[in-house]
Formats: C-alpha cells, structure tokens, sequence
C-alpha cells in the first residue's frame, strides 16, 4: 500500500496524518501550535507525533512515498522555508522542511497550506468536476487556492492565493500583515473573535459569536451578518479577477454552515461584475477539517506542478 505523511500547519494547530494513494486518512493525530516554543521545538514534536503512528501501525519509513506539508506563507517552497507568516511571527525564516529532514528518513515537500487543500477538493472534494475553481479557507486567517485550466496556479514563487490581505475596508483597522483592512483583519475567525470582544468588554470565541446570534442576540448578528458581506465581498473580488465557475470555501468559519453559503451566494448573485460571474457557485468544501491534511499528502501522491 502506497503511503504518504501529510503535516497540515495552521496557526492554532497542527494536523499530522497517514494518507493512502486512495486519499483516504489511515491514521491521524492533532498538536497544538505553540507559538511560546521556537519552531524547531514544534518540528520535534511534529516528527514525535509521526513516529508513533508509524510504531502504533507497524509501518516502516520504506513505506512512506515521503512527506506532504501545508504551512501559511509567504514561504518558500524550492528553499523548504517559511518566510514571514503573520499569524506564526516566530517562525520568520526557518528552515522547515530541513530541520524536519534531520529527524524524518523521507523525501519531503513544502507548499502553502491552501494551495494543498485546492489540489485535494480538486482530487477528492467539490472541485473534481471542475477546472477553474478558487478554494477559500477562512480560520484563524483567510488563504485561497487558485486552480485554473486544469492545474494549480501557485506563481512566481508559490505564494499566489493570499488572499486573505486583499484590503477590503481600509477603515477596519490595522493588519498583522501592517496594511490597514485586510480582508482577515475584518472576516477571519480571529477577527469575529477580537470584534465581538471588543464589543462585550471580555473574550468571546468566533464559535460562541456564531452561537449568540443564533439565539437572537442583536449585536452578535449585526456582527455575524457583516461578516457575511465582508466575505462576499472578497469573492466577488477574486471572481471578478480570475473568473472561476466555482468558489469552494472551507476552513472552520465554514462551519457555520448554510446562512453563511446562502449569505455569500446571494451578494455574489448581486455584485460579481461579468453576467456569467454572478453564476459563480459557493460551495463548501467536501473534505471539512481533513482538506489541508488530505492536500499536504496529496503534494506526495498527486502531480500537480
């Protein structure tokens, strides 16, 4: 059986799993992302964590076609490096796929975290019948994945897709990123967490804002439903910019389910420029929370480049 490790890094946690050439998970586990350590003691952990799946199964490195990861950029993959990630501020330069080489026996490869998960909705997911489709993934910041004419569209130097800091209201604030009214600065699930906080004067989660307004909480559902705009918003960008028939979005705000895809529909329905991009179809991502994972090993098993 052909295996392949994929290590989905985000920037509250960390997935690590065993992928078959089928795509389906055969074993996985979570760490948290902890940003109090240096990254090499992360990656330790990390290659902790795949070593005991490989014992827990009796699977051996000769296995392993290799590694898959997924990580938020800007990176650089040739060079197996993350280079200034704004939700991930220690790992600033640092040498991943090198320093997880140094524990791990395994050809390893390294791409954006959504761009991994647009080759795995496009294998596996809502996208296989297309080949112009855009996969957003809106967490604890906002990635996309661009996949146009059949092949993925990662640029110059594989960050095409940041998405996420597109300005979509530059009175909202200021950026991790130093830019003011990034479009995750205003609709990522960090972001609904740190506007309803701000609003209640104490913490309040994205997943309890989501929850209030359900209940007929008014200033939570005002929050909610601007969130929804901001959202539609930043895909009538990207659908007016690269004219994909499908929008897949994923990612844990995803989660909220059909008012979001009906919300983001009908503002798409409205506003897209082109006729045919009023069309556009929102769909949710079929792999859920396995997208990023599923994709990191799919860097393994599938030819993408």
């Amino acid at each position: 059986m052909a295996l392949a490790v994929g290590i989905d890094i985000g920037g509250t946690k960390v997935s690590v799993g065993v992928v078959d050439q089928e795509g389906r998970v055969v074993a996985k586990s979570a760490l948290k992302t902890d940003l109090t350590v240096p990254p090499g003691h992360m990656v330790a952990r990390i290659a902790e964590s795949v070593n005991g799946m490989m014992a827990e199964h009796g699977w051996n490195y000769v296995d392993m076609m290799g590694i898959g990861i997924g990580a938020p950029g800007p990176l650089d993959p040739k060079a197996g490096k993350i280079t200034c990630p704004p939700n991930l501020p220690s790992w600033k330069d640092f040498t991943l796929a090198a320093e997880l080489q140094k524990r791990l026996p395994c050809d390893i490869r390294l791409e954006n975290d959504a761009t991994a998960a647009t080759l795995a909705e496009k294998w596996l997911g809502a996208a296989r019948e297309t080949d112009h489709f855009v996969y957003l993934t809106i967490s604890t910041g906002i990635g996309a994945g661009i996949y146009l004419h059949g092949k993925l569209i990662t640029g110059a130097t594989g960050n095409a897709g940041d998405a996420g800091h597109i300005v979509v209201d530059p009175a909202a604030g200021q950026c991790t990123c130093g830019q003011y009214g990034c479009w995750e600065q205003v609709a990522s699930g960090t972001a609904i967490a740190r506007q309803a906080s701000e609003l209640r004067g104490k913490p309040v989660t994205a997943k309890q804002v989501f929850e209030l307004a359900d209940q007929g909480d008014s200033e939570m559902l005002a929050l909610v439903n601007k969130v929804y705009r901001y959202v539609g918003v930043g895909c009538v960008s990207l659908i007016n910019l690269l004219d994909p028939d499908m929008i897949v979005i994923g990612g844990g705000v995803s989660q909220v389910g059909a008012p979001l895809f009906q919300a983001v529909q009908q503002y798409v329905s409205r506003h897209a420029l082109n006729p045919s991009g009023r069309e556009t179809a929102v769909v949710p991502a079929v792999l859920d929370q396995d997208a990023g994972l599923i994709g990191a090993a799919a860097l393994i098993h599938r030819e993408y480049a």
